[in-house]
């Protein structure tokens, strides 16, 4: 059956559902709405590929700043650590975007999937580590006082962070700013791993101030699509709405569960997802 022959109305009832439980996964397991959705929704669902890209941006933006006043009160979101790395991110994102655009749609979906397959099978091989932040923080980490203190019921006790690396988290932060703007992708799959890995902040912090940060990085990729006219309501507010929704209750769910718990359901969504974006842009599933 042809994809186009489904009623128009039927598309915004799925990007509802879709986006929905999107919203949970992405704060849960912190790594973007976006990375999930332009796959799926690029893949799926009859729309062009730009469209779902500043789509996913403002899908991206809307959920983290739904989540983003739980996570700071809770402790599991710090300005201190999000403001100077997202500003290097958000410089590096509006580049991004305006790459984006200008790139052919068949050459961006080929690109897209091998990203997000790669991105899929990093997370699959990456262990984060549940406690860092102990370290010896270096000079320009004690300079912006990248350090801190929160809750974790789920551990029962209270957790000391500070970071290191600020320098190389800095050069990182940017680099994935400017692949969130060209592909719309939100960024969250590569902040947790820097954060935690690289940076050394405890995987919940990492987790908590990702979703803060890709608020903050989003908005300068977002404003060029919403410039360029590549924004469709009938794609945005349904996905909006509904990652909205799904945000909040991740945000609570993230106090109380192990963000690794969702990690394989993202690991095989990915892999699914990237493999159909990059067999299309191939001209094999189309």
């Amino acid at each position: 059956m042809e994809v186009a022959a489904a009623p128009w109305w039927v598309w915004p009832i799925a990007l509802f559902a879709v986006t929905f439980l999107l919203g949970v996964v992405a704060v849960v397991a912190g790594i973007g709405g976006g990375v999930l959705f332009v796959p799926i929704v690029g893949g799926f669902f009859p729309f062009h590929l730009d469209f779902v890209r500043g789509a996913a941006l403002l899908l991206a933006l809307s959920g983290t700043l739904a989540a983003g006043p739980l996570l700071l009160r809770s402790g599991l979101a710090s300005l201190r650590l999000v403001m100077p790395l997202a500003l290097a991110g958000s410089v590096a994102s509006y580049a991004g975007a305006k790459i984006g655009l200008a790139a052919p749609v068949q050459l961006l979906e080929i690109a897209l999937g091998v990203t997000v397959i790669g991105v899929g099978l990093l997370i699959w091989r990456t262990r984060l580590a549940e406690q860092f932040g102990l370290a010896e923080s270096d000079a320009l980490g004690r300079a912006l006082r990248l350090e801190g203190r929160y809750d974790d019921p789920a551990a029962g006790t209270g957790i000391t962070w500070r970071t290191r690396r600020t320098l190389l988290g800095l050069a990182a932060f940017a680099a994935i700013g400017f692949l969130g703007g060209v592909f719309g992708l939100g960024a969250g799959f590569a902040n947790v791993p820097a954060l935690n890995l690289l940076m050394g902040a405890p995987l919940k912090m990492a987790v908590g101030s990702s979703g803060l940060m890709i608020s903050v990085i989003n908005t300068s990729a977002a404003w060029v699509y919403v410039n360029s006219g590549a924004v469709l309501p009938l794609l945005v507010v349904p996905s909006i709405l509904g990652a909205t929704l799904g945000s909040r209750i991740g945000a609570r769910l993230l106090r109380v569960t192990p963000a690794a718990l969702v990690r394989r359901l993202v690991i095989a969504v990915m892999l699914l997802a990237g493999t159909r974006a990059l067999l299309r842009g191939l001209g094999i599933w189309t």
